[in-house]
């Protein structure tokens, strides 16, 4: 199917915009091709399996079972190829079960790969440098670890992040708290300002009541003299 080039967008200033981004590369994965120690191992296992059916012979078949052998011999072989067949078809398929359920092949590439590495270091490192220490030799707490970096630096990682939005949560909270601080602090303003302002309207209300009762006095007296 053809395939139509595409227009190449432009800014305000008719320059060429840059093109997207290329999207980001597969993971490397191991090679599933057998390498060299797994086409090793399963040419042994076809060897060996070879072998242990090439015990159920004929002969040792026929001894097994004279009489059939004598009276009928090609029932006896035809039996004897089915059994072979069978059980050659079922160690097969065991075999490559295991294979593929226990990843043996992609682990033997990696250990290829380790190797080669180890022997490029080795023959690439400066013959004066010192040479490592044997795994036997190192201390325990090294080889320890050596075994628990991989989990441990998963594990600080995982801390991290969680250490980082734990950080992020509080400083939200923190705003919030400021936030409502200072609004109860306006609230207890205004609040201090109504009282002041009733505190005053109290003041003249008790000058209006004193002059009022004055009066209110004085017409009491003024009806009395009546």
């Amino acid at each position: 199917m053809s395939t139509e080039a595409q227009p190449t967008e432009q800014t305000d200033d008719n320059t060429p915009a840059e093109p997207p981004a290329s999207p980001p590369l597969p993971a490397p994965h191991t090679a599933v091709t057998p390498g060299p120690r797994a086409a090793r191992l399963q040419e042994l296992f076809a060897t060996s399996l070879a072998h242990t059916l090439g015990k159920v012979s004929w002969e040792n078949l026929a001894a097994c079972y004279p009489t059939i052998a004598a009276n009928s011999p090609n029932l006896l072989k035809g039996v004897r190829k089915t059994m072979v067949e069978r059980l050659e078809t079922m160690c097969k398929k065991e075999f490559d079960r295991i294979m593929e359920t226990r990843g043996v092949i992609p682990k033997l590439n990696e250990l290829e790969s380790l190797v080669s590495e180890a022997v490029h270091r080795r023959v690439s490192s400066p013959s004066t440098s010192e040479p490592p220490t044997p795994p036997h030799l190192l201390p325990p707490t090294t080889v320890l670890q050596a075994h628990l970096f991989r989990l441990l630096s998963s594990s600080q990682s995982h801390l991290n992040a969680k250490l980082q939005n734990t950080q992020a949560d509080n400083e939200r909270l923190f705003a919030e708290i400021q936030a409502q601080r200072a609004e109860i602090s306006e609230l207890a303003a205004a609040l201090e300002r109504v009282c002041a302002d009733i505190d005053a309207a109290n003041d003249l209300l008790r000058e209006v009541i004193d002059e009022v009762a004055a009066e209110a006095r004085e017409r009491e007296v003024e009806m009395a003299g009546a």
